[in-house]
């Protein structure tokens, strides 16, 4: 009898902690933040309800972004983007409700944790690491191509294909070839279960506290898929640790520093070693594919949108890569020099490059590559949001920010408000950047397709150098249309805009 009357109250207990917690969590933490906030004259709608909070009228925002106007300051964006701390880091429900997606890797981890991460990997994607990287971009490139030739071939001269998809494919080449020494048919199933994995979390109530731990079905394939991952990475990663290799490649750093992440782990918080590897590899393999795969393929929609940019670029790319073969030392050149040109607008849409003369003339100082890619991830930027954490108390620009409170940048909002970008800041219109990004907009801040600040993209050298090296060497070998099957509608997917339906694109040989 005692026995059972001790379960009871136990049991008991137990609850009643479980519901002080969820009343902690849900009302008044968030009350608290609030009223700090409304101090300082800063408000906003109130949840619309206690569970949720405000992620309905989020979800809502996102379905009518793209077609809605918004007004914004240029704030958020300089001062998270001058703060240098370890004190403004990202927001906690990453490393927790998107655990299985990226762990505490270098994407979702804070303070030290983070830090050791950076030294360890940030070197590896400096640009004279990455220029290394440019003859298997353009070996992996050309296969694709060699597939795309053979298909239009024997389709009488033209074809259509769904370049998304095979884009996303060849990044994955890219990432596994110049990073961690396989090729695509053997990382085929860790890429396939990393985007199978993110599409079913986009589905889930990701910010709704202690919702990942309830055992639904979407949430038990997400533990499933994250156990088969970490244990195929670990078998990769076992395989490297006994060969006999000279070459030190992102996968070879990332063991060594587990190593000595290891010796130091009473400053990390025991993280196993193991978990270092799995985490750094999966942010690596999701952050180096994903998001290149996605801004090549709405670049190639938006050239095939604009075929007088098309010409224009494919004339250039001519000019400057022999036989179609980007260098890698030239591609880092291909920005924006405009020296001899006079204008400081940048109204129209169409190219000044009509004939042949007048690309001979001006290939010199346009570089219309570069800037059909800044605009392209201007308008299509693959990271929708950047978002911080406050870890302690922080003041910006003279508002104390309470620990706890999180900060997020919209940037496919940002990136077309007309007060900073001009009236046509909806409108594809590369020309914008032909003085640079500080000629493009009135606050160079407001441009942040990799992110701001400390926390900017560790693979920002990478991601461009790729786009160049894919584009040139597709423009030169095609021209192409959008297919009438082509459906225009950016999705989010998580933490990724991509083509809800794809890019169809017809496509001709050169």
């Amino acid at each position: 009898m005692a026995a059972a009357e001790m379960t009871v109250s136990a049991l008991l207990g137990g609850f009643v902690l479980f519901v002080l917690y969820v009343y902690e969590s849900l009302v008044l933490k968030p009350k608290r933040l609030r009223s700090k906030l409304e101090k300082q004259g800063i408000r906003g709608p109130p949840p619309s309800s206690i569970l949720f909070g405000n992620i309905p009228d989020m979800n809502s925002i996102k379905l009518k972004v793209m077609r809605e106007k918004s007004t914004a300051t240029e704030t958020s964006s300089t001062s998270v983007s001058k703060d240098r701390s370890l004190n403004l880091g990202r927001p906690t429900f990453v490393s927790k409700d998107r655990k299985p997606l990226f762990g505490q890797g270098i994407i979702a981890s804070n303070g030290p944790i983070w830090l050791h991460q950076k030294k360890i990997i940030g070197p590896e994607f400096y640009f004279e690491k990455v220029k290394g990287m440019v003859d298997l971009m353009v070996d992996s490139t050309t296969t694709m191509l060699r597939s795309w030739e053979s298909k239009i071939e024997n389709e009488g001269g033209s074809a259509v294909f769904e370049v998304d998809k095979d884009l996303r494919s060849l990044s994955a080449d890219i990432i596994s070839r110049t990073s961690f020494g396989s090729n695509y048919s053997q990382g085929k199933e860790i890429f396939l279960k990393l985007r199978t994995l993110q599409k079913i979390m986009s589905q889930g109530n990701t910010g709704v506290p202690g919702a990942r731990h309830l055992p639904t079905k979407n949430n038990r394939l997400i533990w499933r898929l994250e156990k088969e991952i970490s244990a195929m990475i670990l078998r990769v990663a076992k395989e490297r640790s006994t060969e006999a290799t000279c070459d030190k490649d992102l996968l070879q750093i990332i063991l060594e520093g587990a190593k000595n992440y290891e010796d130091a782990n009473s400053l990390f918080s025991g993280i196993s070693q193991d978990s270092f590897i799995v985490d750094n590899c999966k942010s690596i393999y999701f952050a180096g594919h994903e998001t290149t795969a996605t801004a090549a393929s709405w670049s190639l929609m938006l050239l095939a949108a604009h075929q007088d940019w098309q010409t224009c670029v494919r004339a250039e790319v001519l000019e400057f890569c022999r036989d179609g073969i980007p260098d890698a030392d030239l591609l880092r050149n291909m920005k924006i020099h405009s020296h001899r040109h006079t204008s400081s607008t940048h109204s129209g849409t169409v190219p000044e490059c009509t004939n042949d003369a007048d690309i001979q003339y001006q290939w010199y100082w346009k570089y219309y590559l570069n800037m059909v890619i800044q605009e392209t991830l201007r308008l299509y930027s693959p990271s929708t949001v950047v978002a911080r954490e406050a870890l302690e108390d922080i003041e910006l620009k003279g508002i104390l920010i309470p620990k706890g409170t999180n900060i997020q940048i919209p940037i496919p909002i940002v990136h077309r408000l007309p007060d900073i970008w001009g009236p046509d800041g909806h409108e594809f219109n590369p020309k914008r950047f032909e003085h640079g990004i500080a000629g493009a907009c009135k606050f160079p801040q407001a441009y942040m397709p990799f992110g701001v600040g400390a926390r900017i993209c560790t693979g920002q050298h990478l991601a461009m150098t790729e786009l160049k090296v894919i584009l040139s060497l597709i423009l030169s070998k095609f021209s192409f249309s959008l297919s009438p099957e082509y459906q225009h509608s950016p999705a989010y997917t998580l933490v990724i805009m991509e083509p809800e339906h794809g890019v169809s694109l017809h496509m001709r040989r050169v």
